[in-house]
């Protein structure tokens, strides 16, 4: 099985990271860390292999954007692209990706992969913030994905919904958005869930800085990442609210080896949302 590195393997490629008041809108400071852990990116697809998900997104992607009977007709935005366990496939497929991520190390990871399958001229690594995309213009791709729960990634509904405004303006009417995110609920099958469930839930209350579904945790030799878990009328109603008009939402069994129709908890869900 191929494992993620032991702490102690992070000290030995750490990049610069900027002070902690160039953190931008959204990121987290767990986030703000993970993003600057060069070694994360270096064990990043072995990591990803071991993750039954993966599976179901390949084909979920397989059946949403099938391989492109004219190459380099239409464009994706892979947002939050990491090393391109995403955009690569895509690129075989067909399409022209634009790959969008916070880490310099993850997205030189992806050029270096798509210049060794001979797609140098069908990736363009793009280093932004996903809540802050105004570097991409109105209109400027057919369709995005936003997967591995990166949308998560982002601290406050606030910055989300700016997020899922901006995709919207950059995919064309008509382009479709697929979209991963944890289902909140599912911390409930895990050891000590139903503990921190609840105390998420108090804490909703208690703090205005915490939204139900906020979670920080040890990932990778990092103790301090940040996720949001969503509630599906949540999700559906931040996309709505953006302008997405939401097609599917297919839930993902807990262990997250398919696609399940049992309620009322499941591991996650795959949006479908269509740009009006």
């Amino acid at each position: 099985m191929n494992q993620p590195p032991k702490p102690s393997d992070f000290s030995l490629r750490r990049p610069e990271k900027p002070p902690s008041w160039c953190r931008p809108a959204g990121v987290a400071p767990g986030t703000w860390d993970y993003v600057h852990q060069g070694a994360i990116a270096d064990h990043y697809d072995d990591f990803v292999a071991d993750v039954a998900m993966a599976n179901v997104e390949q084909q979920i992607l397989r059946d949403f954007f099938p391989p492109q009977e004219k190459p380099g007709d239409q464009t994706m935005i892979d947002l939050g692209c990491g090393t391109g366990r995403t955009a690569i496939p895509l690129a075989q497929a067909g399409y022209d990706v634009i790959g969008v991520d916070l880490s310099q190390t993850m997205l030189q990871r992806l050029s270096e992969k798509a210049k060794a399958a001979d797609l140098g001229g069908k990736v363009a690594a793009v280093r932004a913030n996903l809540v802050e995309l105004d570097c991409l213009a109105d209109h400027s791709a057919d369709h995005a994905v936003c997967l591995f729960s990166t949308m998560g990634m982002i601290a406050g509904r606030k910055h989300r919904r700016q997020m899922l405004s901006h995709v919207h303006r950059i995919v064309r009417p008509g382009g479709i958005f697929l979209l991963h995110v944890h289902h909140r609920w599912a911390a409930l099958r895990e050891k000590g869930g139903i503990a921190a469930t609840m105390k998420s839930i108090i804490k909703s209350f208690d703090k205005s800085e915490h939204e139900f579904g906020d979670s920080v945790y040890e990932y990778r030799g990092l103790d301090q990442m940040f996720m949001h878990r969503f509630g599906r009328m949540e999700i559906e109603r931040d996309l709505q609210s953006t302008g997405w008009q939401v097609e599917h939402c297919l839930r993902l069994s807990i262990d997250g080896k398919r696609l399940t129709m049992r309620l009322p908890i499941c591991g996650g869900f795959f949006v479908v949302a269509r740009a009006t």
